[in-house]
């Protein structure tokens, strides 16, 4: 199955997921530069549809020290706030996000970029600050990835498409945040 099928389909088993994953050629560090937009990519997992119900946005890399891996919309959907992955998801916190800005932005750096070798296959990985989960990415094109989240306790890997971001919505970072 190629990319386009699977993402035209909708949803696909875990399976084919890893599949289509394993055949797309690895990600330099460099490649990652910039912000991406994010879409899940349905298999059937825990986490399905939770992203997408929350204002979800994507992740930005400045470089290999600098990434903010949860960017949100803000409540107006005017522009996006990078999120301390220490405080979402909360229990306290159901749906949208962008009416718990105060809550829980952060103006930190929250993540790390990393050749790590996933599957056998050496790419581009976020890791985390503070969770024990890494984002690994395969090129699908030049302006998309397949991500796989890998997460301690996680018995298959989450599944969601980045799309290089053209600058718009501007990201919002408070003072002090």
């Amino acid at each position: 199955m190629t990319f386009d099928e699977a993402v035209k389909a909708g949803k696909l088993s875990t399976e084919a997921a890893l599949s289509l994953f394993d055949s797309l050629p690895t990600v330099e560090l460099a490649f990652m530069s910039g912000r991406w937009k994010g879409s899940e990519l349905q298999t059937g997992h825990p986490m399905d549809g939770m992203l997408s119900a929350t204002g979800w946005y994507g992740k930005q890399f400045i470089d290999t020290e600098s990434v903010h891996p949860l960017l949100f919309f803000t409540e107006d959907r005017a522009s996006v706030f990078p999120v301390d992955p220490r405080k979402w998801p909360s229990p306290g916190i159901r749906g949208f996000v962008g009416p718990h800005r105060a809550d829980v932005e952060t103006g930190k750096f929250k993540a790390r970029l990393r050749m790590t070798e996933y599957r056998g296959k050496l790419s581009a990985t976020m890791i985390y600050d503070d969770r024990p989960t890494l984002d690994v990415f395969r090129k699908v094109d030049a302006d998309t990835v397949l991500g796989a989240m890998d997460a301690r306790g996680m018995a298959v890997p989450y599944f969601f498409v980045l799309r290089r971001d053209s600058g718009v919505p501007p990201l919002s970072v408070r003072d002090g945040a």
